[in-house]
């Protein structure tokens, strides 16, 4: 198995194989760094989830229950909402469920803050963060994730991607999809290393500051990698978080049911923007 088949994330409007995109790998973060404090900043994006106005597809909710370009990846069908699955508040505490139907398939829950129209919350610069607490076990994928999409190239930004196989790290990535020639599509990633098990221990804040030079991820409110900003970003983002499961890796021991748990999702813009 490919580490690019691994680390990838599949975006259903590419028609390219995600082995046929390069990726460029970084090393270990050796060490935390700068910090970031965004009580400064101006809040423009604050979903507490104190309840959760979703929908399967839009229009008028401020989550839909599906990409905006309307298409499943990895080995759980994502759902649409229900009364009690695949979301769940309570307390201020989003509750996304993975879990096998009767005939044996896995379903589980996406969120996306636009919809096929393209209607909604969506930022091109500034710090978007999560906190969040993710499943153990193998096979469980859950994601923080950013998407720009353009006619000719669309820019995703996994601000976590988190393979249960690998309780000791997370994977941070940007990805530049061409979408004319996806064999000309580029990758990087950055594996973050945890104490192992911490991830699903704990709550912990992921997030990432786009700038118009560069992007800073950070974990806890400490950075983590910088890559500069490609000058394909011509568009604003849409924040998706999902529950994903396999990402190229076996589910047979997926725990059934999975929860992720999220605190909140907030978006700033920062000083200038």
């Amino acid at each position: 198995m490919s580490y690019i088949s691994v680390t990838i994330r599949i975006f259903i409007f590419l028609i390219a194989a995600a082995s046929a995109v390069p990726v460029i790998s970084s090393s270990m973060v050796a060490a935390e760094t700068e910090a970031i404090d965004p009580t400064s900043f101006v809040l423009t994006f604050n979903e507490d989830f104190d309840w959760l106005d979703v929908s399967a597809r839009g229009p008028g909710t401020r989550w839909t229950a599906h990409t905006p370009w309307n298409g499943d990846f990895g080995d759980a069908r994502f759902t649409d909402p229900g009364p009690d699955f695949p979301f769940t508040t309570r307390n201020g505490i989003l509750r996304i469920e993975a879990r096998k139907t009767a005939n044996g398939k896995w379903e589980s829950g996406l969120l996306a803050s636009t919809d096929s129209n393209g209607d909604g919350f969506k930022q091109r610069y500034g710090y978007f963060e999560m906190r969040a607490r993710f499943p153990s076990g193998e096979g469980v994928w859950p994601a923080f994730w950013l998407a720009s999409r353009g006619t000719e190239k669309a820019i995703e930004v996994d601000v976590t991607e988190h393979y249960g196989h690998f309780p000791g790290r997370y994977t941070a990535s940007l990805h530049i999809w061409d979408r004319k020639a996806p064999a000309l599509s580029k990758s990087s990633h950055q594996r973050v290393p945890v104490d192992e098990g911490t991830l699903s221990a704990g709550f912990h804040t992921y997030g990432v500051a786009v700038e118009a030079n560069q992007i800073r991820y950070f974990f806890d409110r400490r950075e983590v990698w910088s890559i500069a900003t490609p000058r394909e970003l011509e568009h604003p983002f849409t924040i998706l978080i999902d529950l994903g499961l396999g990402a190229g890796w076996p589910i047979d021991n997926a725990p059934n049911p999975s929860v992720m748990e999220v605190d909140y999702v907030r978006v700033w813009s920062l000083p200038g923007d």
